[in-house]
């Protein structure tokens, strides 16, 4: 496209305003065939003949734009008469409007810009190209504001203006086509209610927490104005609070045009539950005229669950509302506030989980692309992808840069695709050399500042940090990226000799240093960067914690013989602390598996069934509907965690549906044979969750799994696709290999028999 098109800007700084980019075209010759690409520094949507165009939205995503950007491809044929009118309607998007927390206009370019070419082929074999360039006009748009953090202005009554000719702009990035899924609309909610609140605001509850906007079908007299704001919960005292969104408005603002108007943004988004109204023509609202879009990338669903609890089947609710809501064009931490960003680190601890409810896998190839370029030339990753520096230079992190690691790993099992292994063995390659050469420790990784146990309920009430020594969790996540790093070259047929050495001294070093007689030190020296004033106290952090033990069992940086000793010290701090856990980010997506693989699977399940905070049913008892960034998010009572960090749509916790499915279900393919092309079913049923019906479409077929009891027996059917094997361990020791086919099992309770 770039060698016949121009990027152009508008001759007039539009500042949140959006331009229309317009060229009329007429030909007397028979079209065979139209194609426009299109893309933009900014947020584009393109019109032909006053018609939308194409099914996505808020193209043409976000990708780490100093490096490239994507282009879409639109077959327009059927749109055009030969005397036509092209448009590009230009917003600022991620890449030129506020970003980040400090609100910082302008991080990838300093005005926005749009390029496109159409390309007529004629009937007589002739080809045609109109493509962008100074002979475009631009016009002022009715949409005057538009921010992706703080909403839109829609003004049907203003006037569309010329501002003149486009001007070239100065955009140097590549373009490439679009890789990632198409952003879309996806489902459309009724609200439930309308609300008056003890203040006496009118707020709509739509029922569930979402990412997307509200489409408002209105008909008031002209220059009315329907103005509403955006939340995701009500306060204790059933009042609208939107504190946790921070800087970020969400505000709409509509002005009527007398006639019948639908309303909805072009080039924002928001999260939420609820709106309040603080403009409304009318003294009632008309529900029938409001509908909540969600919005999230176009992803084929995969997996589904279904149990006899229904609070655990609110919880995988949750989890995936949770997924639609951060799973647009990146996965971002949250949907609401001024954030909403590529954390890596909460990326990893999901990713397993992501690839089993959906078909991610053209999702993450666009996305692991940003990070491989932003990938340091030494091999550091980033806290955020794309790099959003407006909010501060996030840390070279444990946990969080080890996703270049985890994710090509957990896709590869999931799909299988050596292709996709291999364009992102190189990052792979760089981050475990990296945390070779950093720090003072040869095969260990000490220092740095990290984001440790993020959220952890064992350190200081106030603070986001747990208290498990950031050496610990580092040197543990070092030890793991190099296994994952050996796994993937063996499947590639490379030499990972060195690599495997490596993880052998890593693995050595790591027991010399954080254990003794076989269990974690109970503290540890703090090499991080400690503040001024600060206590003895505060120098060491602790190395005997439910997350240190956790990474110990699951990463296999124990001898054999130790196993039972660290599962039994790790379920007692489980009991003594109530049957709850004590972890955050980096201990909790591994902890039910730490304690099913050791011989701990009724542990497991109390803690998954457990409601007191903190838990998983914690949120559920309280009414959410998406996963929550804190535990406690929601105090008992009934007050909130913080204003400053306190989302209700946050997925990171969500990663316990990989334990479900594979434990509690117990599906997992087998690593020699990706993509589940063999598979493991070992079901562990427990009458908590009554019965259990699950599926996954993989890329080798439907596995489908039913387990119930009925009276002291409990029954399994499985369905095993043909091609596929599947290694059947039922609680008893049975033991078969399943070809494709149906197959029933029954055998006495296991509970029953103790």
């Amino acid at each position: 496209m770039k060698a016949f098109a121009k990027w152009i800007t508008s001759p007039r700084n539009m500042g949140s305003a959006t331009a229309t980019f317009r060229r009329d075209l007429r030909t007397e010759k028979s079209i065979e065939k139209a194609e426009i690409t299109a893309s933009a520094m900014g947020i584009y949507a393109l019109y032909v003949n006053g018609g939308r165009v194409g099914k996505g939205v808020l193209t043409p995503g976000w990708t780490s734009y100093r490096h490239r950007v994507q282009y879409q491809t639109y077959d327009v044929t059927a749109l055009l008469t030969g005397n036509d009118r092209i448009e590009l309607g230009l917003g600022q998007g991620w890449a030129v409007g506020c970003l980040g927390w400090k609100n910082t206009n302008h991080y990838y370019a300093d005005a926005a810009s749009v390029i496109a070419c159409l390309t007529l082929t004629y009937a007589d074999g002739s080809v045609e190209r109109v493509a962008t360039d100074t002979d475009w006009e631009v016009y002022t748009s009715q949409v005057l504001f538009s921010e992706i953090y703080h909403g839109e202005t829609v003004d049907r009554t203003a006037p569309i203006e010329y501002i003149g000719k486009a001007v070239l702009s100065d955009v140097e990035t590549e373009l490439i086509p679009q890789v990632g899924e198409w952003i879309t609309e996806q489902e459309r909610l009724a609200p439930i209610e309308v609300i008056r609140t003890p203040k006496g605001e009118t707020v709509v509850d739509f029922g569930q927490n979402m990412t997307g906007y509200v489409e408002l079908r209105i008909q008031a007299p002209r220059g009315s104005r329907v103005v509403f704001h955006h939340a995701e919960v009500l306060d204790r005292d059933g009042n609208f609070y939107n504190d946790n969104y921070r800087s970020a408005r969400n505000e709409m603002t509509y002005v009527c045009s007398g006639g019948e108007d639908v309303f909805k943004p072009t080039y924002s988004f928001q999260g939420f539950r609820y709106i309040r109204f603080a403009e409304y023509p009318f003294d009632e609202v008309d529900m029938n005229g409001l509908r909540a879009v969600a919005v999230h990338s176009d992803m084929k669903r995969t997996g589904y669950f279904r149990c006899g609890n229904e609070k655990i089947n609110q919880l995988y609710h949750n989890i995936i509302w949770g997924q639609k809501s951060n799973y647009l064009d990146i996965p971002t931490d949250c949907p609401q506030r001024d954030e909403r960003l590529g954390w890596t680190g909460d990326t990893q601890v999901f990713c397993r989980t992501g690839a089993i409810n959906y078909d991610v896998e053209k999702f993450f190839r666009k996305w692991l692309g940003d990070v491989a370029l932003e990938q340091t030339p030494e091999g550091a990753v980033k806290g955020i992808v794309p790099t959003c520096l407006s909010v501060g230079d996030t840390y070279i992190s444990a946990a969080w840069g080890d996703v270049a690691c985890v994710v090509p790993w957990q896709i590869y099992l999931a799909y299988g695709n050596r292709e996709l292994l291999a364009e992102n063995f190189p990052m792979m390659q760089k981050w475990v050399d990296y945390l070779h050469s950093t720090g003072p420790a040869e095969y260990l990784w000490l220092g740095g500042v990290h984001y440790g146990d993020w959220l952890a309920m064992d350190g200081n009430s106030e603070r986001c940090h747990g208290a498990t020594s950031n050496d610990l969790i580092a040197s543990a996540f070092f030890a793991y990226s190099t296994e994952l790093l050996v796994k993937a070259g063996e499947v590639l047929g490379k030499d990972m000799t060195a690599y495997r050495a490596l993880y052998a001294n890593v693995r050595s070093a790591f027991r010399a240093y954080f254990m003794e007689n076989g269990m974690p030190k109970e503290s540890l020296p703090l090499t991080e960067p400690v503040s001024e004033g600060a206590t003895p106290g505060d120098r060491f952090r602790r190395g005997m914690t439910q997350t240190a033990l956790t990474l110990i069992l699951h990463f296999g940086l124990c001898d054999e013989n130790e196993r039972a000793a660290l599962a039994a010290k790790l379920v007692g701090m489980i009991r003594e602390n109530g049957m709850r856990m004590t972890t955050g980010f980096v201990g909790t997506p591994y902890l039910l598996h730490a304690l099913s693989e050791n011989g701990y699977p009724d542990v497991a399940y109390a803690l998954l069934m457990q409601e007191k905070t903190p838990s998983w049913l914690y949120s559920v008892t309280h009414g959410a509907t998406t996963m929550w960034e804190h535990w406690n998010s929601l105090k008992e009572d009934g007050s909130f965690w913080s204003t400053s960090m306190n989302s209700f749509n946050h997925y990171a916790y969500g990663a316990v549906f990989d334990w479900i499915f594979g434990v509690a279900c117990g599906i997992t393919p087998v690593e020699s044979a990706p993509a589940y092309r063999e598979v493991r079913i070992e079901p562990h049923p427990d009458r908590c969750l009554g019965f259990i019906d699950t599926s996954i479409d993989t890329r080798n077929g439907l596995i489908h799994l039913h387990w119930y009891y009925k009276g002291d027996a409990v029954y399994y059917e499985i369905e095993v696709p043909q091609g596929v094997t599947a290694h059947l361990r039922l609680p008893s020791g049975y033991t078969e290999a399943l070809q494709g086919g149906v197959y029933h099992f029954a055998e006495s309770s296991c509970e029953d028999q103790k």
